[in-house]
C-alpha cells in the first residue's frame, strides 16, 4: 500500500468528496482533474475558490472574506501595493536575463548579504526555492568530494531531481536517493533531554557514521531551521550549534534552507538560522523573498561557493532578472519600513499565547510552540500518552475552513497545525482566530 505524502495528501480534496460540492464548485475540480492531471491537490474536502488578496485577507467568488494563516509566499501580504507597483513599473522598463549588465541585482546582493554573517559574501539567484536547494546540494557535493546528504525524516526541500530525491514529506512514491539519510526530528515535545544540542549532534553522527559504513562520503546536512514540515519545532534557541560543529568536524557542510523560516518570519531574527547562533556554509530562499514572485536565491562562503563556481559555469535564465529584482527589493523596503521583523516576535507571542490559553479548556491540546509568527498547534487523543490525533486536527482544519479561518496541518502524524500567516497579520486578528479554533474544538470535542 503506498504511503500518502504527509504534505500533499493529508488535507486534501479527494473524489470520494466531489458529490457533497456545490455545481460551481464541482464543474472546477472536474476540469481541473481533466486538463491539469492527477499529481496536483487541492486544500479542503469542499476546496476554497478564491479570487482576490489583500495583507492577510483573502475574498471567494462568493465574496466571503477569509483570514490566511498559513500563506508564507505571500510574505508581507497578498498583493501589496509596494510590490505591486516595483514589477509594474520595471516591467513597463525591462526584463531580461542576467547576462547583460544590470545595477538591481548588484544592488540587491549588497543588501541581503549586509543581512548575513560576514563570512557569507557570495549571491546568486534563481526562480522558485528548489532550485536553490538543487545547487546548494551540488556545491556541497563539490566542497566535499561526497554525496551524502542529511535532512530530517519528513523534511521538504524540493521537486527538482535532486531535491526530491532528499524530501521524505513527498511520500514513498517517490524514492530517496540511496545517499540519502534521515535524521530524528528534534521533537522535543516527546523526547525528554536535559541537552537538546548534545542529543541532535548525537543522532546526526549515527546518520554520518552510517554513511561511512556504507562507503558514502558525507557531503552535507540541510535543514530548514524551525523543521516545520516536521510539526514546527523550533527548539531551544541554539540547539543546532552542536549539530553543525559535527557537520564541520566531519567534512560536511551546512545548508540552511530559508524558504520557511527566512525574512524576519521567526522575529527572533532575520534569518531563523540566525536564532541558533550559527554561520551555515549555504543558505537558500524562496519565493516569500519575493512576495511570491518567482525568485529565489543562494547565498555562500565564497570558498565553499568557489569549489562549484570556479569548474562549473551556472545560468538560470530568469534568475535574478528585473522584474523579480524589483519585487525583491521591494520586499526588503517593507520588511524594513513596517518593522516586521519587530512586529513579528510581538504580534507571534500574542498570538502564541492566545493559543495556549486554550489549553486550559481542551486537553486535545497537546502543545503549542513557535518562534514569531510561526506556531504549531499539536493535538493528541490524550496529554499523557501524547498519541496523535490526526483525525481530531483533519477535522478541525475543515471546521475552521467553514469559520473562514485557511490553515493546514504538518508533521509526520498530520496532527499538527501549521500557522503561518503573513507577515502583516495584526494583533486585532488573534481574535477571529483564537474565538473560530474555540468554536470549532467545542463542537468537534462535544
Amino acid at each position: 500500500m503506498t504511503v500518502r505524502s504527509t504534505i500533499m495528501d493529508t488535507n486534501s480534496f479527494r473524489a470520494e468528496h466531489a458529490e457533497t460540492l456545490a455545481p460551481d464548485i464541482r464543474q472546477l475540480t472536474d476540469k481541473r482533474s481533466q486538463v491539469l492531471g492527477e499529481s496536483y491537490r487541492l486544500f479542503y474536502r469542499n476546496p476554497v475558490h478564491l479570487v482576490r488578496g489583500q495583507g492577510q485577507y483573502l475574498w471567494d467568488k462568493a465574496g466571503n472574506q477569509y483570514l490566511d494563516m498559513y500563506n508564507n509566499v505571500a510574505s508581507i501580504g497578498h498583493c501589496h501595493p509596494a510590490v505591486v507597483d516595483a514589477v509594474h513599473k520595471q516591467m513597463m522598463q525591462l526584463n531580461t536575463h542576467t547576462r547583460y549588465l544590470h545595477e538591481s541585482i548588484l544592488a540587491y546582493s549588497d543588501r541581503i548579504l549586509a543581512t548575513m554573517p560576514a563570512e557569507i559574501d557570495r549571491a546568486m539567484y534563481m526562480c522558485t526555492g528548489s532550485e536553490a536547494n538543487d545547487l546548494a546540494i551540488r556545491i556541497a557535493q563539490c566542497w566535499s568530494g561526497g554525496t551524502g546528504i542529511i535532512v530530517s525524516k519528513e523534511a521538504y526541500h524540493g521537486t527538482s531531481a535532486l531535491t526530491s530525491g532528499v524530501s521524505p514529506a513527498l511520500g514513498s512514491g517517490q524514492p530517496l536517493s540511496p545517499h540519502t539519510r534521515l535524521v530524528a526530528p528534534p521533537d522535543f515535545y516527546r523526547i525528554q533531554t536535559a541537552d537538546q544540542g548534545a542529543w541532535f549532534a548525537q543522532e546526526i553522527q549515527k546518520q554520518i557514521d552510517d554513511m561511512t559504513a556504507q562507503g558514502i562520503k558525507f557531503a552535507g546536512f540541510l535543514a530548514d531551521s524551525i523543521f516545520s514540515s516536521d510539526g514546527v519545532l523550533p527548539g531551544q534557541p541554539g540547539f543546532l550549534k552542536q549539530a553543525i560543529d559535527v557537520v564541520h568536524q566531519n567534512g560536511g557542510i551546512f545548508i540552511a534552507d530559508e524558504v520557511q523560516p527566512g525574512f524576519a518570519r521567526t522575529g527572533e531574527a532575520f534569518w531563523g538560522f540566525a536564532r541558533h547562533g550559527v554561520v551555515p556554509d549555504v543558505v537558500t530562499t524562496g519565493k516569500p523573498m519575493g512576495n511570491g514572485i518567482p525568485v529565489s536565491g543562494l547565498m555562500a562562503k565564497a570558498p565553499v561557493m568557489a569549489a562549484f563556481s570556479d569548474a562549473l559555469p551556472y545560468f538560470n535564465t530568469f534568475g535574478g532578472n528585473p522584474v523579480s529584482m524589483a519585487a525583491a527589493h521591494a520586499v526588503m523596503d517593507v520588511i524594513e519600513q513596517e518593522a516586521l521583523q519587530a512586529h513579528s516576535l510581538k504580534t507571534g507571542a500574542a498570538l502564541l499565547a492566545a493559543l495556549q490559553s486554550l489549553q486550559a479548556t481542551y486537553p486535545c491540546i497537546g502543545e503549542v510552540r513557535g518562534a514569531g509568527l510561526f506556531i504549531g498547534f499539536e493535538l493528541v487523543k490524550d496529554r499523557e500518552s501524547k498519541q496523535p490525533d490526526k483525525r481530531l486536527a483533519l477535522d478541525l482544519v475543515e471546521a475552521l475552513r467553514e469559520e473562514f479561518v485557511l490553515t493546514s496541518v504538518a508533521g509526520p502524524y498530520g496532527n499538527v497545525l501549521k500557522i503561518r500567516p503573513p507577515l502583516c497579520f495584526q494583533t486585532h486578528d488573534i481574535d477571529w482566530v483564537v474565538s473560530a479554533m474555540d468554536r470549532c474544538l467545542r463542537k468537534l470535542q462535544g
